[in-house]
């Protein structure tokens, strides 16, 4: 959607939330400025998300559960709440340094998708 007037922060923010997140946003605009304050939010996004990974790890603990029980929901919350986005990279970074290769090595068995 095209539109001549400057992007509200509030434009943003929705752009940031509904692009980043499974939150439902309704995002108005699609264009370069709303883009942009989105990437400037985005940080916002992950803010919130670590906070509700805290929230659900303290709740959790407060509850009697156990430390490996928090740990998993706490990491299972940005993992829910942002599809996924960086468990991919986690997860490559954990062959690198699995591998107990050099350098070198454990980068090209990093960048290799069939491990």
């Amino acid at each position: 959607m095209r539109t001549s007037s400057p992007p509200s922060p509030l434009d943003g923010l929705r752009f940031a939330f509904g692009t980043l997140t499974v939150l439902p946003v309704r995002v108005h605009r699609w264009d370069r400025g709303a883009a942009r304050g989105g990437m400037l939010a985005a940080a916002l996004v992950g803010l919130v998300a670590g906070a509700l990974s805290v929230a659900l790890a303290l709740l959790l603990l407060l509850l009697g559960a156990g430390p490996l029980l928090a740990a998993v929901g706490s990491v299972a919350v940005p993992a829910v709440l942002t599809r996924g986005l960086h468990l991919d990279g986690l997860a490559d970074t954990a062959d690198g340094l699995g591998s107990g290769k050099p350098a070198e090595e454990a980068l090209s068995v990093m960048k290799r998708s069939d491990i």
